[in-house]
Protein backbone atom coordinates (compact mmCIF):
# COMPACT_ATOMS: atom_id res chain seq x y z
CA UNK A 1 0.00 0.00 0.00
CA UNK A 2 2.88 2.23 0.95
CA UNK A 3 4.32 2.02 -2.24
CA UNK A 4 1.17 2.22 -4.48
CA UNK A 5 0.67 5.99 -2.55
CA UNK A 6 3.99 7.13 -3.12
CA UNK A 7 3.96 5.75 -6.75
CA UNK A 8 0.91 7.67 -7.18
CA UNK A 9 2.60 10.80 -5.50
CA UNK A 10 5.51 10.49 -7.84
CA UNK A 11 3.12 9.96 -11.10
CA UNK A 12 1.18 13.28 -9.78
CA UNK A 13 4.29 15.12 -9.27
CA UNK A 14 5.79 14.10 -12.66
CA UNK A 15 2.87 15.40 -14.28
CA UNK A 16 2.52 18.57 -12.76
CA UNK A 17 6.43 18.81 -13.62
CA UNK A 18 6.00 17.92 -17.25
CA UNK A 19 2.69 20.66 -17.56
CA UNK A 20 4.97 23.46 -16.12
CA UNK A 21 7.85 22.63 -18.81
CA UNK A 22 5.51 22.62 -21.02
CA UNK A 23 4.13 26.23 -20.29
CA UNK A 24 7.57 27.58 -19.12
CA UNK A 25 9.01 26.08 -22.18
CA UNK A 26 5.63 27.43 -25.13
CA UNK A 27 6.38 31.05 -23.14
CA UNK A 28 10.38 30.77 -23.71
CA UNK A 29 9.47 29.62 -27.26
CA UNK A 30 7.20 32.27 -28.44
CA UNK A 31 9.19 35.12 -26.87
CA UNK A 32 12.37 34.09 -28.82
CA UNK A 33 10.28 34.19 -31.92
CA UNK A 34 8.78 37.38 -31.46
CA UNK A 35 12.09 38.99 -30.43
CA UNK A 36 13.46 37.42 -33.75
CA UNK A 37 10.26 39.00 -35.60
CA UNK A 38 10.38 42.40 -33.82
CA UNK A 39 14.09 42.64 -33.95
CA UNK A 40 13.40 42.97 -37.85
CA UNK A 41 10.33 45.23 -37.21
CA UNK A 42 12.02 47.79 -35.58
CA UNK A 43 14.52 47.28 -38.27
CA UNK A 44 17.47 46.51 -35.78
CA UNK A 45 17.56 50.11 -33.59
CA UNK A 46 18.18 50.33 -30.33
CA UNK A 47 18.01 46.25 -29.86
CA UNK A 48 19.05 46.09 -26.70
CA UNK A 49 16.39 48.55 -25.77
CA UNK A 50 14.16 46.41 -27.63
CA UNK A 51 14.71 42.93 -25.85
CA UNK A 52 14.56 45.23 -22.04
CA UNK A 53 11.21 46.59 -23.15
CA UNK A 54 10.12 43.08 -24.86
CA UNK A 55 11.04 41.13 -21.67
CA UNK A 56 8.86 43.49 -19.30
CA UNK A 57 6.33 43.70 -21.48
CA UNK A 58 5.56 39.94 -21.62
CA UNK A 59 6.09 40.11 -18.00
CA UNK A 60 3.17 42.21 -17.75
CA UNK A 61 1.12 40.18 -19.75
CA UNK A 62 1.86 37.12 -17.81
CA UNK A 63 1.19 39.26 -14.59
CA UNK A 64 -2.21 40.20 -16.15
CA UNK A 65 -3.10 36.53 -16.49
CA UNK A 66 -1.90 35.86 -12.97
CA UNK A 67 -4.60 38.49 -11.64
CA UNK A 68 -6.68 39.71 -13.83
CA UNK A 69 -7.54 36.20 -16.12
CA UNK A 70 -7.47 34.78 -12.63
CA UNK A 71 -10.02 36.98 -11.32
CA UNK A 72 -12.58 36.55 -14.05
CA UNK A 73 -12.27 32.57 -13.83
CA UNK A 74 -12.38 32.74 -9.89
CA UNK A 75 -16.22 32.20 -9.77
CA UNK A 76 -16.33 29.40 -12.03
CA UNK A 77 -13.43 26.97 -10.56
CA UNK A 78 -15.02 28.15 -7.09
CA UNK A 79 -18.54 27.24 -8.19
CA UNK A 80 -17.03 23.77 -9.32
CA UNK A 81 -18.33 24.39 -12.87
CA UNK A 82 -14.97 24.42 -13.91
CA UNK A 83 -11.28 22.91 -12.59
CA UNK A 84 -8.19 24.85 -13.12
CA UNK A 85 -7.22 23.09 -16.27
CA UNK A 86 -10.12 23.33 -17.82
CA UNK A 87 -10.72 27.24 -16.84
CA UNK A 88 -6.81 27.59 -18.69
CA UNK A 89 -8.30 25.59 -21.90
CA UNK A 90 -10.95 27.91 -22.05
CA UNK A 91 -9.03 31.42 -21.24
CA UNK A 92 -6.54 29.81 -23.64
CA UNK A 93 -8.63 29.61 -26.51
CA UNK A 94 -11.28 32.87 -25.80
CA UNK A 95 -8.47 34.78 -24.20
CA UNK A 96 -6.10 34.66 -27.09
CA UNK A 97 -8.68 34.31 -29.65
CA UNK A 98 -9.91 37.96 -28.57
CA UNK A 99 -6.24 39.11 -28.33
CA UNK A 100 -5.43 38.34 -31.78
CA UNK A 101 -9.29 38.40 -33.85
CA UNK A 102 -10.61 41.62 -31.88
CA UNK A 103 -7.55 43.34 -30.07
CA UNK A 104 -7.60 45.84 -32.35
CA UNK A 105 -4.85 47.20 -35.23
CA UNK A 106 -3.80 50.50 -32.98
CA UNK A 107 -3.91 51.03 -29.83
CA UNK A 108 -3.46 54.61 -27.61
CA UNK A 109 0.42 55.41 -26.47
CA UNK A 110 -0.80 57.31 -23.36
CA UNK A 111 -3.66 54.90 -21.81
CA UNK A 112 -7.32 57.18 -21.39
CA UNK A 113 -5.90 60.42 -22.12
CA UNK A 114 -4.26 60.09 -18.29
CA UNK A 115 -1.07 62.59 -18.95
CA UNK A 116 -0.62 65.29 -21.65
CA UNK A 117 2.92 65.54 -22.73
CA UNK A 118 2.60 67.92 -25.80
CA UNK A 119 3.13 71.01 -24.08
CA UNK A 120 6.89 69.49 -22.67
CA UNK A 121 9.93 68.46 -25.39
CA UNK A 122 9.97 65.38 -25.05
CA UNK A 123 12.59 62.92 -26.48
CA UNK A 124 11.87 60.15 -28.43
CA UNK A 125 13.99 57.84 -26.23
CA UNK A 126 12.62 59.73 -23.06
CA UNK A 127 9.27 58.53 -23.95
CA UNK A 128 10.18 55.43 -24.27
CA UNK A 129 11.84 55.55 -20.38
CA UNK A 130 8.33 56.71 -19.47
CA UNK A 131 6.20 53.75 -20.87
CA UNK A 132 9.04 50.75 -20.12
CA UNK A 133 9.02 52.47 -16.72
CA UNK A 134 4.92 52.11 -16.38
CA UNK A 135 5.33 48.84 -17.48
CA UNK A 136 8.01 47.36 -14.93
CA UNK A 137 6.05 49.05 -12.46
CA UNK A 138 2.58 47.89 -12.94
CA UNK A 139 3.99 43.89 -13.62
CA UNK A 140 5.48 44.42 -9.87
CA UNK A 141 2.76 45.71 -8.13
CA UNK A 142 0.81 42.76 -10.24
CA UNK A 143 3.00 40.22 -9.47
CA UNK A 144 3.20 41.21 -5.53
CA UNK A 145 -1.00 41.39 -5.36
CA UNK A 146 -1.15 38.25 -7.34
CA UNK A 147 0.93 36.19 -4.70
CA UNK A 148 -0.86 38.12 -1.76
CA UNK A 149 -4.02 36.25 -3.52
CA UNK A 150 -5.62 39.43 -3.94
CA UNK A 151 -7.38 40.73 -7.35
CA UNK A 152 -6.45 44.42 -8.43
CA UNK A 153 -7.10 46.48 -11.26
CA UNK A 154 -4.34 46.16 -14.24
CA UNK A 155 -5.90 49.81 -15.54
CA UNK A 156 -5.32 51.38 -12.25
CA UNK A 157 -1.69 50.00 -12.11
CA UNK A 158 -0.76 50.69 -15.55
CA UNK A 159 -2.37 54.31 -15.24
CA UNK A 160 -0.18 54.94 -11.58
CA UNK A 161 2.55 53.97 -13.78
CA UNK A 162 2.24 56.47 -16.36
CA UNK A 163 1.52 58.92 -13.88
CA UNK A 164 4.54 58.51 -11.82
CA UNK A 165 7.02 58.42 -14.28
CA UNK A 166 5.76 60.76 -16.63
CA UNK A 167 5.54 63.30 -13.17
CA UNK A 168 9.28 62.72 -12.74
CA UNK A 169 9.90 63.55 -16.43
CA UNK A 170 7.79 66.49 -16.08
CA UNK A 171 10.20 67.93 -13.39
CA UNK A 172 13.14 67.18 -15.01
CA UNK A 173 11.72 69.29 -18.17
CA UNK A 174 9.57 72.17 -16.68
CA UNK A 175 9.55 72.07 -13.04
CA UNK A 176 6.71 70.33 -10.44
CA UNK A 177 4.33 72.72 -11.17
CA UNK A 178 4.91 71.89 -15.00
CA UNK A 179 4.75 68.41 -14.00
CA UNK A 180 1.86 68.20 -12.34
CA UNK A 181 -0.03 69.98 -14.70
CA UNK A 182 0.43 67.42 -16.80
CA UNK A 183 -1.34 65.02 -15.26
CA UNK A 184 -5.19 64.85 -15.74
CA UNK A 185 -6.47 64.75 -12.04
CA UNK A 186 -10.19 64.61 -13.04
CA UNK A 187 -9.17 61.38 -14.42
CA UNK A 188 -7.64 60.42 -11.04
CA UNK A 189 -10.90 61.68 -9.40
CA UNK A 190 -12.73 58.93 -11.35
CA UNK A 191 -10.51 56.21 -10.38
CA UNK A 192 -11.13 57.06 -6.88
CA UNK A 193 -14.80 57.02 -7.74
CA UNK A 194 -14.53 53.63 -9.10
CA UNK A 195 -13.44 52.00 -5.85
CA UNK A 196 -16.87 52.11 -4.27
CA UNK A 197 -18.67 53.18 -7.45
CA UNK A 198 -17.75 49.78 -9.35
CA UNK A 199 -18.30 47.00 -5.62
CA UNK A 200 -21.23 49.24 -5.25
CA UNK A 201 -23.02 48.51 -8.52
CA UNK A 202 -21.53 45.04 -8.96
CA UNK A 203 -23.03 44.20 -5.43
CA UNK A 204 -26.20 45.63 -5.89
CA UNK A 205 -27.53 43.92 -8.80
CA UNK A 206 -26.04 40.72 -8.41
CA UNK A 207 -27.86 41.25 -4.87
CA UNK A 208 -30.76 41.54 -7.10
CA UNK A 209 -30.24 39.20 -9.14
CA UNK A 210 -28.91 36.23 -6.88
CA UNK A 211 -32.06 37.09 -4.72
CA UNK A 212 -34.69 36.39 -7.55
CA UNK A 213 -33.08 32.88 -8.38
CA UNK A 214 -32.43 32.20 -4.79
CA UNK A 215 -36.08 32.56 -4.10
CA UNK A 216 -37.79 31.42 -7.43
CA UNK A 217 -35.41 28.38 -8.64
CA UNK A 218 -33.67 27.27 -5.65
CA UNK A 219 -35.62 27.53 -2.82
CA UNK A 220 -38.91 26.33 -4.66
CA UNK A 221 -36.33 23.25 -5.63
CA UNK A 222 -35.52 22.63 -2.15
CA UNK A 223 -39.49 22.60 -1.07
CA UNK A 224 -39.95 20.23 -3.86
CA UNK A 225 -37.41 17.88 -2.90
CA UNK A 226 -39.12 17.80 0.55
CA UNK A 227 -42.36 17.34 -0.62
CA UNK A 228 -41.09 14.50 -2.80
CA UNK A 229 -38.71 13.03 0.49
CA UNK A 230 -42.20 13.08 2.75
CA UNK A 231 -43.50 11.50 0.05
CA UNK A 232 -41.42 8.87 0.11
CA UNK A 233 -41.10 8.71 3.24
CA UNK A 234 -44.82 7.81 3.20
CA UNK A 235 -44.93 5.32 1.24
CA UNK A 236 -42.21 3.47 3.33
CA UNK A 237 -44.33 4.03 6.76
CA UNK A 238 -46.99 2.37 4.34
CA UNK A 239 -45.52 -0.59 3.50
CA UNK A 240 -44.37 -1.13 7.07
CA UNK A 241 -47.87 -0.19 8.47
CA UNK A 242 -49.59 -3.33 5.79
CA UNK A 243 -47.00 -5.36 6.58
CA UNK A 244 -47.93 -4.97 10.58
CA UNK A 245 -51.15 -5.22 9.71
CA UNK A 246 -51.25 -8.60 7.90
CA UNK A 247 -49.01 -10.04 10.41
CA UNK A 248 -52.72 -9.24 12.94
CA UNK A 249 -54.69 -10.72 10.63
CA UNK A 250 -56.19 -14.31 10.89
CA UNK A 251 -55.26 -16.70 8.35
CA UNK A 252 -58.79 -16.79 6.81
CA UNK A 253 -58.48 -13.53 6.94
CA UNK A 254 -55.22 -13.00 5.29
CA UNK A 255 -56.28 -15.10 2.56
CA UNK A 256 -59.25 -12.50 1.94
CA UNK A 257 -57.24 -9.75 2.08
CA UNK A 258 -54.36 -11.54 -0.39
CA UNK A 259 -57.18 -12.37 -2.65
CA UNK A 260 -58.84 -8.33 -2.62
CA UNK A 261 -54.99 -7.52 -3.13
CA UNK A 262 -54.12 -9.76 -5.99
CA UNK A 263 -57.41 -7.61 -7.43
CA UNK A 264 -56.44 -3.97 -6.83
CA UNK A 265 -52.74 -4.84 -7.86
CA UNK A 266 -54.16 -5.59 -11.47
CA UNK A 267 -56.66 -3.03 -11.32
CA UNK A 268 -53.92 -0.36 -10.04
CA UNK A 269 -51.80 -1.33 -13.48
CA UNK A 270 -54.54 0.21 -15.50
CA UNK A 271 -53.52 3.60 -16.90
CA UNK A 272 -56.91 4.62 -16.39
CA UNK A 273 -57.65 3.86 -12.64
CA UNK A 274 -59.26 5.79 -10.25
CA UNK A 275 -59.09 5.30 -6.34
CA UNK A 276 -62.70 4.14 -6.15
CA UNK A 277 -61.85 1.11 -8.02
CA UNK A 278 -59.27 -0.02 -5.66
CA UNK A 279 -60.75 -1.97 -2.49
CA UNK A 280 -58.11 -2.22 0.02
CA UNK A 281 -56.79 0.37 2.45
CA UNK A 282 -53.41 -0.10 0.84
CA UNK A 283 -53.68 0.25 -2.50
CA UNK A 284 -55.94 3.17 -1.61
CA UNK A 285 -53.44 5.22 0.11
CA UNK A 286 -50.86 4.50 -2.20
CA UNK A 287 -52.59 5.97 -4.96
CA UNK A 288 -52.77 8.83 -3.04
CA UNK A 289 -49.46 9.48 -2.46
CA UNK A 290 -48.45 8.13 -5.97
CA UNK A 291 -51.49 10.42 -7.53
CA UNK A 292 -49.79 13.42 -5.49
CA UNK A 293 -46.20 12.14 -6.73
CA UNK A 294 -47.30 12.26 -10.32
CA UNK A 295 -49.10 15.99 -10.17
CA UNK A 296 -45.82 17.36 -8.58
CA UNK A 297 -44.89 19.66 -11.19
CA UNK A 298 -41.09 19.67 -9.84
CA UNK A 299 -39.52 21.43 -13.06
CA UNK A 300 -41.98 24.22 -12.96
CA UNK A 301 -39.27 26.86 -11.52
CA UNK A 302 -36.39 25.72 -14.11
CA UNK A 303 -38.91 25.77 -17.02
CA UNK A 304 -40.42 29.39 -16.10
CA UNK A 305 -37.33 31.10 -15.05
CA UNK A 306 -34.05 29.26 -16.20
CA UNK A 307 -34.84 30.06 -19.87
CA UNK A 308 -35.41 33.54 -19.50
CA UNK A 309 -32.39 34.22 -17.42
CA UNK A 310 -30.12 32.34 -19.40
CA UNK A 311 -31.52 34.49 -22.23
CA UNK A 312 -31.52 37.39 -20.69
CA UNK A 313 -27.82 36.28 -19.77
CA UNK A 314 -26.68 36.20 -23.24
CA UNK A 315 -28.06 39.17 -24.29
CA UNK A 316 -25.83 40.55 -21.75
CA UNK A 317 -22.34 38.51 -22.70
CA UNK A 318 -23.51 38.93 -26.44
CA UNK A 319 -23.17 42.68 -26.19
CA UNK A 320 -20.28 42.45 -23.99
CA UNK A 321 -18.62 40.99 -27.10
CA UNK A 322 -20.19 42.79 -30.12
CA UNK A 323 -19.85 46.20 -28.40
CA UNK A 324 -16.54 46.13 -26.52
CA UNK A 325 -15.06 43.02 -28.51
CA UNK A 326 -15.88 42.73 -32.04
CA UNK A 327 -16.23 46.52 -32.63
CA UNK A 328 -12.47 46.84 -32.96
CA UNK A 329 -12.60 44.13 -35.90
CA UNK A 330 -15.53 45.94 -37.66
CA UNK A 331 -16.41 49.69 -37.16
CA UNK A 332 -18.40 49.46 -39.39
CA UNK A 333 -21.06 48.00 -37.44
CA UNK A 334 -24.07 49.80 -36.65
CA UNK A 335 -26.02 49.36 -33.13
CA UNK A 336 -28.66 47.78 -34.78
CA UNK A 337 -26.75 45.49 -36.00
CA UNK A 338 -25.10 44.80 -32.82
CA UNK A 339 -28.64 44.48 -30.79
CA UNK A 340 -30.05 41.75 -34.01
CA UNK A 341 -26.93 39.72 -32.98
CA UNK A 342 -27.58 40.14 -29.27
CA UNK A 343 -31.58 39.41 -30.04
CA UNK A 344 -30.36 35.86 -32.43
CA UNK A 345 -27.77 34.59 -29.40
CA UNK A 346 -30.55 35.46 -26.63
CA UNK A 347 -32.74 33.77 -28.82
CA UNK A 348 -30.88 30.58 -29.39
CA UNK A 349 -29.78 30.26 -26.02
CA UNK A 350 -33.43 30.57 -24.51
CA UNK A 351 -34.53 27.40 -26.95
CA UNK A 352 -31.15 25.70 -26.07
CA UNK A 353 -32.20 26.22 -22.35
CA UNK A 354 -35.88 25.51 -23.09
CA UNK A 355 -35.29 22.57 -24.92
CA UNK A 356 -33.35 20.80 -22.18
CA UNK A 357 -35.71 21.44 -19.42
CA UNK A 358 -38.21 19.44 -21.71
CA UNK A 359 -36.26 16.58 -22.44
CA UNK A 360 -35.40 15.66 -18.54
CA UNK A 361 -37.18 12.61 -17.81
CA UNK A 362 -38.10 9.95 -15.40
CA UNK A 363 -36.02 9.81 -12.15
CA UNK A 364 -34.22 12.92 -13.43
CA UNK A 365 -37.40 14.98 -13.11
CA UNK A 366 -37.12 14.55 -8.86
CA UNK A 367 -33.25 14.99 -8.89
CA UNK A 368 -33.53 18.55 -8.94
CA UNK A 369 -30.17 20.02 -7.60
CA UNK A 370 -28.42 17.93 -9.97
CA UNK A 371 -30.73 19.66 -13.01
CA UNK A 372 -30.03 23.24 -11.66
CA UNK A 373 -26.26 22.32 -10.94
CA UNK A 374 -25.91 21.07 -14.56
CA UNK A 375 -27.85 23.97 -16.32
CA UNK A 376 -26.35 27.24 -14.61
CA UNK A 377 -22.92 25.38 -15.31
CA UNK A 378 -23.57 25.48 -18.69
CA UNK A 379 -24.87 28.99 -18.50
CA UNK A 380 -21.76 29.94 -16.40
CA UNK A 381 -19.03 28.20 -19.09
CA UNK A 382 -20.82 30.42 -21.51
CA UNK A 383 -20.61 33.63 -19.71
CA UNK A 384 -17.25 32.63 -18.52
CA UNK A 385 -16.06 32.50 -22.42
CA UNK A 386 -17.70 35.97 -22.82
CA UNK A 387 -15.77 37.53 -20.40
CA UNK A 388 -12.38 35.90 -21.73
CA UNK A 389 -13.12 37.12 -25.44
CA UNK A 390 -14.15 40.21 -24.04
CA UNK A 391 -11.03 40.65 -21.48
CA UNK A 392 -8.95 39.85 -24.27
CA UNK A 393 -9.75 42.39 -26.97
CA UNK A 394 -9.89 45.27 -24.41
CA UNK A 395 -7.67 44.50 -20.76
CA UNK A 396 -4.62 43.41 -22.37
CA UNK A 397 -4.42 46.81 -23.87
CA UNK A 398 -2.86 47.65 -20.50
CA UNK A 399 -0.11 45.74 -22.00
CA UNK A 400 0.27 46.28 -25.66
CA UNK A 401 -0.70 49.83 -25.33
CA UNK A 402 2.71 50.51 -23.84
CA UNK A 403 4.42 48.43 -25.46
CA UNK A 404 3.55 49.36 -28.81
CA UNK A 405 4.03 52.83 -27.63
CA UNK A 406 8.02 51.65 -27.11
CA UNK A 407 7.55 49.69 -30.64
CA UNK A 408 6.40 52.33 -32.39
CA UNK A 409 9.26 55.03 -30.95
CA UNK A 410 11.65 52.63 -31.42
CA UNK A 411 10.98 52.08 -35.25
CA UNK A 412 10.03 55.45 -36.70
CA UNK A 413 11.87 57.59 -33.60
CA UNK A 414 9.11 59.52 -33.32
CA UNK A 415 6.10 60.03 -31.01
CA UNK A 416 2.70 59.64 -32.15
CA UNK A 417 -0.86 59.33 -30.53
CA UNK A 418 -1.52 55.88 -31.69
CA UNK A 419 0.70 52.71 -32.28
CA UNK A 420 0.32 50.03 -34.47
CA UNK A 421 -0.30 46.42 -33.30
CA UNK A 422 1.13 43.62 -35.22
CA UNK A 423 -0.95 39.96 -34.67
CA UNK A 424 2.48 39.03 -33.51
CA UNK A 425 2.43 41.12 -30.30
CA UNK A 426 -1.19 40.14 -29.81
CA UNK A 427 -0.35 36.78 -29.74
CA UNK A 428 2.78 36.59 -27.98
CA UNK A 429 1.20 38.49 -25.15
CA UNK A 430 -1.90 36.37 -25.09
CA UNK A 431 0.60 33.62 -24.72
CA UNK A 432 2.23 34.69 -22.21
CA UNK A 433 -1.20 35.82 -20.49
CA UNK A 434 -2.13 31.88 -20.27
CA UNK A 435 1.04 31.33 -18.86
CA UNK A 436 0.96 33.80 -16.15
CA UNK A 437 -3.05 32.34 -15.40
CA UNK A 438 -1.55 28.79 -14.95
CA UNK A 439 1.77 29.69 -13.11
CA UNK A 440 0.65 31.93 -10.40
CA UNK A 441 -3.18 32.51 -10.46
CA UNK A 442 -4.40 30.02 -8.21
CA UNK A 443 -4.38 32.61 -5.30
CA UNK A 444 -6.53 35.03 -6.68
CA UNK A 445 -9.10 32.35 -7.81
CA UNK A 446 -8.98 31.03 -4.62
CA UNK A 447 -9.87 34.96 -3.16
CA UNK A 448 -13.14 35.18 -5.37
CA UNK A 449 -13.94 32.31 -6.09
CA UNK A 450 -13.82 30.69 -2.55
CA UNK A 451 -12.51 32.74 0.12
CA UNK A 452 -14.90 35.99 0.06
CA UNK A 453 -18.01 33.90 -0.34
CA UNK A 454 -18.77 30.08 -1.33
CA UNK A 455 -20.34 29.84 -4.71
CA UNK A 456 -22.79 27.25 -6.21
CA UNK A 457 -23.10 27.37 -10.48
CA UNK A 458 -26.11 29.82 -9.33
CA UNK A 459 -24.49 32.12 -7.48
CA UNK A 460 -21.28 32.25 -9.69
CA UNK A 461 -23.35 32.82 -13.04
CA UNK A 462 -25.26 35.36 -11.21
CA UNK A 463 -22.14 37.18 -10.29
CA UNK A 464 -20.34 36.82 -13.85
CA UNK A 465 -23.59 38.16 -15.14
CA UNK A 466 -24.25 41.18 -12.63
CA UNK A 467 -20.61 42.40 -13.60
CA UNK A 468 -20.94 42.34 -16.85
CA UNK A 469 -23.83 43.60 -17.08
CA UNK A 470 -22.52 46.94 -15.06
CA UNK A 471 -19.36 46.77 -16.76
CA UNK A 472 -21.60 47.36 -20.35
CA UNK A 473 -23.97 49.69 -18.85
CA UNK A 474 -21.07 51.84 -17.16
CA UNK A 475 -19.46 51.76 -20.58
CA UNK A 476 -22.37 52.95 -22.33
CA UNK A 477 -23.11 55.70 -19.95
CA UNK A 478 -19.35 56.76 -19.31
CA UNK A 479 -19.03 55.78 -15.78
CA UNK A 480 -16.11 55.13 -14.06
CA UNK A 481 -15.85 51.54 -13.15
CA UNK A 482 -13.14 48.62 -13.16
CA UNK A 483 -14.00 45.08 -14.02
CA UNK A 484 -11.83 43.73 -11.19
CA UNK A 485 -13.49 46.16 -8.42
CA UNK A 486 -17.23 45.14 -9.94
CA UNK A 487 -16.95 41.28 -10.23
CA UNK A 488 -15.52 41.00 -6.36
CA UNK A 489 -18.33 43.44 -5.52
CA UNK A 490 -20.71 41.14 -7.31
CA UNK A 491 -19.29 38.17 -5.37
CA UNK A 492 -19.73 40.29 -2.04
CA UNK A 493 -23.35 40.51 -3.12
CA UNK A 494 -23.82 36.65 -3.49
CA UNK A 495 -22.14 36.80 0.47
CA UNK A 496 -24.37 38.65 1.36
CA UNK A 497 -27.60 37.10 0.14
CA UNK A 498 -25.97 33.73 1.62
CA UNK A 499 -24.89 35.20 4.58
CA UNK A 500 -21.74 34.15 4.03
CA UNK A 501 -19.82 36.75 3.12
CA UNK A 502 -16.06 37.12 4.55
CA UNK A 503 -15.87 40.69 5.13
CA UNK A 504 -12.20 40.50 7.53
CA UNK A 505 -10.91 39.86 3.42
CA UNK A 506 -12.32 42.92 1.85
CA UNK A 507 -9.86 44.92 4.26
CA UNK A 508 -6.73 44.06 2.70
CA UNK A 509 -8.35 43.84 -1.04
CA UNK A 510 -9.82 47.45 -0.62
CA UNK A 511 -6.26 48.52 0.89
CA UNK A 512 -4.77 46.90 -2.22
CA UNK A 513 -7.38 48.52 -4.13
CA UNK A 514 -6.63 52.06 -2.70
CA UNK A 515 -2.88 52.02 -3.21
CA UNK A 516 -2.78 50.72 -6.47
CA UNK A 517 -2.21 53.70 -8.37
CA UNK A 518 0.34 55.20 -5.91
CA UNK A 519 2.40 52.31 -5.05
CA UNK A 520 2.38 51.35 -9.27
CA UNK A 521 3.43 55.68 -9.43
CA UNK A 522 5.97 55.56 -6.67
CA UNK A 523 7.68 52.43 -8.23
CA UNK A 524 7.37 54.09 -11.76
CA UNK A 525 9.27 56.93 -10.95
CA UNK A 526 11.89 54.91 -9.47
CA UNK A 527 11.91 53.07 -12.62
CA UNK A 528 12.01 55.99 -14.84
CA UNK A 529 15.27 57.61 -12.38
CA UNK A 530 17.60 54.26 -12.94
CA UNK A 531 16.78 53.98 -16.59
CA UNK A 532 17.91 57.33 -17.67
CA UNK A 533 20.95 56.58 -15.97
CA UNK A 534 21.00 53.11 -17.76
CA UNK A 535 20.57 54.13 -21.16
Amino acid sequence: MGISNSSTESAKSVGSMRINLFFAILLVAMTSYFLWWGLDYTMRQQTTLFIVATAFGVFMAFNIGGNDVANSFGTSVGAGTLTIPQALGIAAIFEVSGAVLAGGEVTDTIRSGIVDLDGLAVEPNQFIYVMLSALIAAAFWLLFATKKGLPVSTTHAIIGGVVGSSIVLGITLGGTEMALSTVNWGKIGTIAISWVLSPLLGGVLSYLLYGQIKKNIIEYNDKTEAHIGELKADKKTLKQNHKEFLDGLTESEQLAYTSAMLRDQEIYKDDDCVVEDLETDYYKQLYEIENERSNLDTLKALKQWVPMIAAMGGAVMASLVVFKGLKNVNNGMTTLQGFLIMGMISALVWLATYIYTKSIRGKHKEDLTKATFIMFSWMQVFTASAFAFSHGSNDIANAVGPFAAIMDVIRTNSISTEAAVPPAVMLTFGVALIVGLWFIGKEVIQTVGTNLAKMHPASGFSAELAAAAVVMGASTMGLPVSSTHTLVGAVLGIGIVNRDTNWKLMKPIGLAWVITLPAAASMSAISYLILINIF
